[in-house]
C-alpha cells in the first residue's frame, strides 16, 4: 500500500479475529513508525490477541546501495520474507 492513512482497521481487526490467524505486516519501512506499528496498535486497542510478526528494516542507520543487494542484507527480499514465513508457520 503507498500510504498508511486510510487505514482500513475494520477489516484488518475483523481478519485478525478470525482462528488461527498469524498477521504478517511486511513493509519497506523501519519497524518504527510504519504500517506494522499502526497494525498492532488497531489490534491492541481492539483487544485482538493473535501471533503478529513484522518482516521491516531495522531502526538504524543502514548501508546505502543497490536494493536487491539491501533487501537481501536486511531480510526484505522475496526469498528472505518467505523463508522467515515459513519458519512462523512451523
Amino acid at each position: 500500500m503507498p500510504t498508511i492513512k486510510p487505514l482500513d482497521t475494520e477489516t484488518i481487526v475483523r481478519e485478525a479475529k478470525r482462528s488461527g490467524r498469524l498477521v504478517v505486516v511486511a513493509e519497506n519501512h523501519t519497524t518504527i513508525g510504519g504500517l506494522g506499528e499502526a497494525i498492532a496498535v488497531e489490534l491492541m486497542r481492539a483487544g485482538v490477541s493473535c501471533p503478529f510478526r513484522q518482516v521491516a528494516l531495522p531502526d538504524a542507520f543502514l548501508a546505502a546501495g543497490a536494493l536487491p543487494t539491501l533487501h537481501d542484507r536486511y531480510g526484505i527480499s522475496t526469498s528472505a520474507m518467505s523463508a522467515a514465513i515459513k519458519g512462523w508457520l512451523a
